[in-house]
């Protein structure tokens, strides 16, 4: 069975997205990948040597988000009808969360009690990426 996996695009803050997100989530990161630590170096310009090429967050619970900046010369479309839904144990660290991903983001459906959840929120980061948070599903 294939393990789902979100790859994330960025414009050349892919390395500022992704220590944000390990600060968030915690884990590691376990490969930064440039445009200038590849075989491609010499045919990438100077300028975007930068860019990151790979990014891979290894989480604690051994989940994995992956990244990268979008080609230079490509253009950068932020995501449409994707969300990334989290579901946490707890209602602390949940809300813990999403109060990070929040800073600087924005929310776009408060922290509350739902019907599935005792609490839900819904944000879009400072990145452009729309999260889900729930903390401690309901059963029913």
């Amino acid at each position: 069975m294939p393990h789902f996996i979100p790859y994330l695009a960025f414009d050349g803050n892919c390395q500022e997205a992704m220590h944000f997100y390990q600060r968030v989530f915690g884990g590691k990161i376990t490969m930064m990948l440039s445009g200038a630590d590849t075989p491609m170096a010499d045919q990438i310009p100077k300028e975007h040597a930068h860019r990151i090429i790979h990014a891979r967050l290894v989480l604690k619970d051994g989940g994995t988000l992956m990244a990268g900046d979008v080609p230079a010369d490509m253009p950068h479309q932020m995501p449409c009808g994707i969300t990334i839904s989290l579901i946490y144990d707890t209602v602390a660290e949940a809300e813990r969360v999403f109060n990070a991903l929040g800073d600087g983001g924005k929310i776009t459906m408060p922290w509350a009690p739902t019907f599935w959840a005792k609490q839900f929120g819904m944000v879009t980061d400072k990145y452009g990426t729309s999260w889900a948070i729930n903390g401690e599903e309901l059963k029913f």
